[in-house]
């Protein structure tokens, strides 16, 4: 397994990025600024992109991996690494999501906990409604991870 950062034609990845957030506009926002990882085990598995927040703390935009290898470890993996990566720069990490079960459970155990709720985000900042695991997607429930223990 080997993991990159990638500095240029980061929209190559754009399919991958997409399974995570399913509307380009959102992507473009973050990812020419956002430092994009891509894990690869022979081929590509899983992306991520992380961008700056302020001085302590960075905040996880987009996490994917590709359907067929999902629930193999890609993206735990691919977590830690970027933890291990931005641990000298950052106190802490924020990661937001949906609030469906399945995802708060995998960044849980990936060491996040719940740190806040922003109302509406999806409805109000997406073109159409968001489901995930047949819920539909509301609030914005953000996660943080202590990145210094």
């Amino acid at each position: 397994m080997k993991i990159e950062k990638i500095t240029e034609n980061k929209k190559q990845f754009l399919d991958l990025l997409l399974l995570a957030d399913e509307q380009e506009n959102m992507i473009e926002k973050y990812l020419p600024d956002g430092d994009l990882f891509a894990l690869y085990d022979n081929d590509l598995k899983s992306v991520c992109v992380v961008v700056p927040v302020n001085n302590e703390t960075c905040e996880l935009k987009n996490i994917a991996t590709y359907p067929k290898y999902q629930g193999k470890g890609y993206g735990s993996a691919l977590i830690g690494f970027i933890s291990d990566f931005y641990k000298n720069h950052y106190t802490s990490m924020l990661v937001g999501t949906g609030e469906t079960p399945a995802i708060l459970s995998f960044y849980n155990r990936c060491g996040f906990e719940i740190s806040h709720r922003v109302k509406n985000f999806f409805t109000d900042n997406y073109d159409h409604p968001m489901f995930e695991d047949d819920i539909q997607l509301i609030d914005m429930i953000y996660l943080k991870k202590d990145l210094r223990e």
